[in-house]
């Protein structure tokens, strides 16, 4: 018999291992999508019903802004007018502020032009004198309703808030920081100085 007679086909693969024989590639996993619902484009009666109502806020919102402007705006023009009319009555009260101070010193004016005449067609010196002192009785009486008085400081403690010294005058230590005398008369207008007196205090 011939040596080739039993001679048998060798499979390449058979003697490898495992891994490196090919295997057999199978198709992926699909995993299941369950189907899911779409939503509708249509909007649901509880979204229409609160964006009818946010609408509505806003439009309310608005008009209340609006009407809030036009009463700013009211209130604005009413400020100015009332500016502008109280700058005017205090401009009028400055220029004619003392209208009714000078209209009461009128009467006085014309008692002295009546003295003046009395003095060049009279000799009698007692009636001139007595004249001339009913007319200043009044003209002080004028002042003091008016509320002008005069200051009464001889005597009194020397206030520099008061008084003006125009001379210090030595002498008895009793008199020391003491109006002596009254130079010229101090006046107040109700409550504030309306001229200091010029005083001599004692040293």
């Amino acid at each position: 018999m011939s040596k080739n007679k039993f001679r048998f086909k060798m499979n390449p693969n058979k003697n490898k291992p495992d891994a490196e024989q090919p295997q057999e590639q199978t198709a992926p996993e699909v995993e299941a999508v369950e189907p899911q619902e779409v939503e509708s484009a249509e909007p649901q009666p509880a979204e229409v019903d609160e964006t009818e109502a946010l609408k509505q806020q806003l439009a309310d919102a608005q008009a209340a802004v609006e009407k809030e402007k036009k009463e700013y705006l009211f209130l604005m023009a009413d400020f100015d007018n009332f500016r502008k009319r109280t700058l005017k009555e205090k401009a009028d009260l400055i220029r004619n502020g003392g209208e009714a101070a000078m209209k009461g010193l009128l009467p006085i004016l014309d008692d002295f032009e009546r003295g003046l005449e009395a003095i060049n067609s009279s000799s009698d010196a007692d009636a001139v004198k007595e004249g001339m002192q009913l007319i200043y009785n009044k003209f002080v009486k004028y002042l003091e309703q008016n509320g002008v008085k005069a200051m009464d400081s001889t005597g009194a403690d020397f206030n520099d808030e008061l008084h003006e010294a125009v001379a210090l005058v030595p002498g008895d230590p009793d008199n020391k920081g003491k109006v002596i005398d009254t130079l010229q008369r101090g006046y107040m207008l109700n409550d504030k100085v309306l001229r200091h007196a010029k005083v001599a205090v004692g040293q």
